[in-house]
C-alpha cells in the first residue's frame, strides 16, 4: 500500500511541556486511519502538525510528495479538513461558503457551482443553500464543513472528532461518506473519542497517550491479547440472582447493563452453557445470549492506563 500521509519523529514541545514525543506512523490509500487518545494525550496537536496549522518541534511530515515544513501549499491541494467545531462563515450563506472554498481551492467557476450544487444535494442542504448558516443546526453546520472539505476532489480527508455530538441521521450519512471516500481510494486520518465508531470505520488505529503511540494495529489485532475482556451478555424471561451468576467456573466479573448481565470471562462457550442450565434450574429462560470477544473499549482503556508498550507490539 502506497503511503499517502508519513509522520517520522514528530515532536512538539510547548516550553517545558511535551505535547507530542517523537511518533511515527504512515497511512495508504483508501485507508481510514484511526487516531485515539484520552484528553490532553496529542491528538489535536498532532493533527494540527499534520495539517501545517502548526510547526512541528522537530521531525517530518509527508503528504504524498510534499514535505509539509518545506512546501506546505503543495501538501494542502491534496487534503481537505473538516475540524471538531465546524467553522464555516455564519452570516454567509451556505452556496457563499461553497463559492468562497471552491475559490480558495482554485477550483474553476464552472465546477465550482456545478459540484458545489451535487454535495449540498448529497448532504440534504440544498433546501437551505440560500439561507445564512447562523440559522443551521450543528448536523447541517458539520455537512456543509465536510461538503466544503470535499469540494476540490481531495486525495485525503483530516477529520477531528465529525460525528461528536450530531444526531443520528447526520452521524450515519458522514460515517457512509468516509467509507465511500476510502472505497474510492481517498485516505481518511480519522481522531476520534468514539471508541466504537474507530472499531466500525478503520482499517488501522494509533493509541496516542502523554504524548506517545503506545499501540497501532488492526482494531482486532489490537484487542486479540486482551482475551479476559471477552463476556457473554445474557437476558432472562424471568429472575436469575447476580449473586449465582458471579459464582460459575470461568466468570471473573459481572457487570448489570439494562435488562441484561454481561459475565466477563476468557471461556465465553462455557460460560454460556452453564448460564443456560442456571436458568432452567430457575424454572426461567434465557430471552438472548451473546458471546462479545475484547472490545477495542476495553483495550483502548487498558493501553492509556498502563506502561508505553513498542509499535506493533499488540499483534505479537
Amino acid at each position: 500500500m502506497a503511503e499517502v500521509i508519513r509522520a517520522e519523529n514528530l515532536t512538539r514541545h510547548f516550553g517545558d511541556v511535551v505535547a507530542v514525543d517523537g511518533i511515527s506512523f504512515a497511512a495508504g490509500a483508501g485507508e481510514i486511519f484511526g487516531f485515539l487518545g484520552p484528553n490532553g494525550a496529542g491528538k489535536t496537536t498532532t493533527q494540527r502538525m499534520l495539517t501545517g496549522a502548526l510547526r512541528p518541534t522537530s521531525g517530518s511530515v509527508w503528504v504524498l510528495d510534499h514535505d509539509m515544513v518545506q512546501d506546505p501549499l503543495g501538501a494542502k491541494e491534496h487534503f481537505g479538513v473538516v475540524p471538531e467545531m465546524a467553522n464555516p462563515y455564519m452570516e454567509m450563506s451556505g452556496w457563499d461558503n461553497m463559492m468562497f472554498a471552491g475559490e480558495l481551492y482554485g477550483v474553476s467557476r464552472g465546477d465550482r457551482s456545478s459540484r458545489s450544487e451535487q454535495l449540498l444535494r448529497q448532504f440534504g442542504l440544498w433546501e437551505r443553500h440560500d439561507s445564512r448558516v447562523k440559522g443551521y443546526s450543528k448536523g447541517m453546520k458539520q455537512r456543509l464543513m465536510l461538503a466544503m472539505a470535499l469540494l476540490h476532489q481531495p486525495d485525503i480527508l483530516f477529520l477531528d472528532e465529525p460525528t461528536s455530538g450530531l444526531d443520528v441521521a447526520s452521524s450515519r450519512q458522514i460515517r457512509a461518506t468516509v467509507r465511500q471516500f476510502a472505497a474510492d481510494g481517498g485516505t481518511v486520518f480519522y481522531t476520534t473519542h468514539n471508541i466504537e465508531e474507530a472499531n466500525q470505520l478503520c482499517n488501522r488505529v494509533a493509541i496516542i497517550n502523554q504524548g506517545e503511540i503506545v499501540a497501532l494495529d488492526t482494531p482486532e489485532a489490537l484487542k486479540a491479547p486482551f482475551a479476559e475482556s471477552q463476556s457473554v451478555v445474557v437476558a432472562f424471561i424471568g429472575q436469575v440472582p447476580v449473586a449465582q451468576l458471579e459464582v460459575l467456573p470461568g466468570v471473573q466479573r459481572v457487570q448489570k447493563e439494562g435488562d441484561k448481565f454481561r459475565l466477563y470471562t476468557p471461556q465465553p462457550g462455557l460460560v454460556a452453557e452453564q448460564v443456560s442450565e442456571l436458568a432452567r434450574q430457575h424454572n426461567t429462560h434465557v430471552l438472548t445470549i451473546n458471546t462479545l470477544g475484547p472490545s477495542l473499549e476495553d483495550t483502548f482503556l487498558k493501553l492509556t492506563q498502563r506502561p508505553t508498550i513498542q509499535q506493533g507490539e499488540a499483534s505479537q
